[in-house]
């Protein structure tokens, strides 16, 4: 039986601890846990489900998945975007089981039952004869998703009926996404289909890994420095801002010691700098002209990088999504974007589209860094003695690596709270208090009951 509740001693324990900024480790992988997760987080939140580039023309479709759910998104016939339950609504089997491709209908496998593009019930196997002519096909279509909604580009899903529309839940991230996606006049396609592998690791350290934590780069991507790829300097990828947002979104926008890039524009081509111009305001552009990554996420499993790639002469940008699907408290399955200006020259994004591959995915080289270090988290945490051993993120207004009292930069022209260094734990501490804000919060059945 599912747990429903957290037991109200111990949430206060875990309020107290992360006010000191700590968090007990057995949570990460405790199977109770998860399915609370599973429940309240994943079943309230807005996902990220495909790109619109992905459906091309009417009848596009995809196949996802929102955690458990099986998800069928398709391009209908006044294409228009729709996302339906992937599973057929006579027994339940899987209805669609392609990654994607191009249909006007769908056929089960099982019983031959057939759905359009609208998930209407249009087809039954010897229906006249084994359902009679009173059967009513129109209470058989499928099960559309509660909510489905688009933002630049992005397409993402909820659970929930009830939730806040998608543009307020991304609230100030919508900000870095128009500078992100919506810098070129023709916006963002994906190239190539996404990558997806599974990883032993929890879905928590993986999120915060990428959208808080640039300080493990030095260490656990060491191989880069080695090879030339990276700086020397330990606090190389700490310059510039973490910023925090509601719904424990973040982005870090890392510059140099300069507080300059290496490339304008990420090095992107200069006949594209015009576009920038006119589809930028002045402080996205200022923000662009002196970026050399951005990397953050959408809580809760939405994660992103924006890197310069290359050596001089040779530089490359583009845009990794991924997205982080929990499998058990112990394995994710990770789903891996490769995104590119549509106005980009083919050359740049052939190349670019190289570099993705040699550094992310299932045969990148910071790929392997990573997933070494999630598994090793995951091995540990259920052990007996970690169930009183805390994890330290209590460098926020303390002193850290000579960055005294870490406070917050109101200068910085963006939107959230920003932070002056990226080697700083604010939104790590954030997505943790927001992650036993959501998993304490009674349900609406749950409130009405009481």
């Amino acid at each position: 039986m599912i747990k429903r509740e957290i037991d109200s001693k111990l949430v206060q324990q875990l309020k107290d601890k992360m006010k000191e900024g700590l968090l007990p480790q057995w949570v990460i992988t405790d199977p109770d846990i998860y399915e609370l997760e599973r429940e309240r987080i994943f079943g309230k939140t807005w996902q990220f489900l495909c790109h619109e580039t992905e459906l091309k023309e009417a009848g596009s479709f995809v196949t996802r998945w929102m955690v458990n759910d099986p998800v069928l998104i398709v391009k209908d016939r006044k294409e228009k975007i729709k996302a339906y339950l992937n599973s057929c609504t006579h027994r339940g089997t899987q209805l669609c089981t392609a990654d994607r491709g191009k249909k006007k209908t769908f056929t089960c496998p099982y019983h031959g039952w057939s759905y359009n593009l609208d998930g209407e019930l249009v087809g039954i196997v010897a229906g006249n004869k084994v359902y009679g002519e009173e059967m009513c096909k129109d209470e058989w279509g499928l099960r559309e998703i509660p909510q489905v909604a688009s933002y630049r580009g992005m397409v993402f899903g909820c659970l929930d009926p009830h939730a806040e529309p998608l543009e307020d839940y991304l609230g100030d991230m919508k900000w870095y996404f128009d500078l992100m996606l919506g810098r070129s006049d023709d916006g963002m396609e994906v190239i190539g289909l996404p990558q997806r592998w599974i990883a032993k690791a929890n879905w928590k350290s993986t999120a915060e890994n990428f959208a808080a934590d640039p300080y493990h780069v030095q260490t656990t991507h060491r191989s880069t420095v080695e090879m030339g790829i990276s700086p020397e300097d330990p606090l190389y990828a700490g310059y510039g801002h973490q910023v925090v947002m509601d719904n424990a979104h973040g982005i870090n926008v890392i510059t140099s010691k300069t507080g300059r890039s290496r490339a304008k524009y990420q090095g992107m081509p200069e006949s594209m700098w015009p576009m920038f111009e006119r589809n930028l305001s002045s402080e996205q552009r200022d923000i662009l002209e002196r970026v050399t990554v951005f990397v953050g996420g959408v809580y809760p499993n939405l994660s992103f990088v924006s890197p310069i790639h290359g050596t001089e002469g040779y530089l490359h940008n583009y845009l990794n999504f991924r997205v982080w699907r929990p499998l058990g408290p112990d394995k994710v399955e990770v789903w891996c974007w490769f995104l590119i200006d549509k106005n980009a020259p083919k050359e740049y994004k052939d190349n670019a589209y190289k570099g993705y591959l040699g550094s992310f995915g299932p045969t990148g080289t910071l790929e392997q860094d990573d997933t070494e270090t999630w598994a090793r988290i995951v091995e540990v945490s259920g052990a007996t003695m970690m169930r009183n051993k805390e994890l330290n993120y209590n460098n926020v207004s303390n002193y850290l690596m000579g960055f005294s009292n870490v406070e917050v930069d109101h200068t910085f022209t963006g939107p959230g709270v920003a932070y002056p260094t990226t080697y700083c734990d604010a939104l790590s501490r954030r997505m943790h208090e927001h992650w036993l804000d959501l998993l304490t919060k009674p349900s609406r059945v749950e409130e009405a009951s009481r």
